[in-house]
């Protein structure tokens, strides 16, 4: 199943999302609410995401911002856009994994190499199981620089997961992303990077 055309899309920011400016370059997280009402009896498969998995990537991209609108800025754009964006862009351009529980994909997480995570979105549904902290550690693994990442401010929760798997605010702004709320840039400190000014593919 393919996406629709419609108008391309800048990207968010993470919500535990990893992700921040909307569907096209960046990263925000998520908070931890939510638990699970049943633990499933094996963790999600996480595996690369398959070309033909557009449209279940927008809906799970969708569908985490709405559960964590207490604090992720609102989607900018329709879901035909970030079905799209999706579809010619992500998926075309980045290295996106996904976590697969049983067939259903739970999870998402994109890297733009060589080192920057971003659009890292966990359902409410399988949170609380350590998923995201294998996210993480994937993307460290994968990625050949020091791993970073942009955050929206607001999001307490995805800002102190990323500081308790080694990752450093180092630089913030006031809203200079497709949603206009603030957001702030992580760096993994355990490896060296330059915390000068990086745009957000798209963004210039």
């Amino acid at each position: 199943m393919r996406c629709g055309s419609a108008s391309p899309i800048r990207s968010p920011a993470s919500g535990w999302s990893s992700s921040r400016r909307t569907p096209t370059t960046s990263v925000r997280h998520l908070p931890s609410s939510a638990m699970p009402t049943e633990p499933e009896s094996s963790p999600p498969l996480i595996r690369r995401a398959a070309a033909g998995e557009a449209v279940v990537i927008a809906a799970l991209f969708r569908r985490v911002r709405e559960q964590n609108a207490a604090t992720i800025p609102p989607l900018v754009h329709s879901f035909a856009s970030v079905c799209a964006w999706v579809d010619t862009v992500l998926l075309a351009r980045y290295d996106v994994w996904v976590a697969d529980r049983g067939g259903e994909v739970v999870a998402m997480m994109a890297l733009r190499h060589p080192d920057w995570l971003e659009h890292l979105y966990i359902d409410a549904s399988a949170r609380g199981q350590g998923l995201g902290s294998r996210l993480v550690a994937l993307a460290k693994a994968e990625l050949t620089g020091p791993a970073q990442l942009w955050t929206f401010q607001s999001n307490r929760g995805a800002r102190r997961f990323y500081e308790r798997h080694g990752f450093e605010a180092v630089q913030w702004t006031d809203g200079d992303n497709e949603e206009g709320a603030p957001d702030v840039r992580y760096v993994d400190t355990a490896r060296s990077v330059s915390v000068g000014r990086c745009c957000h593919p798209g963004s210039k």
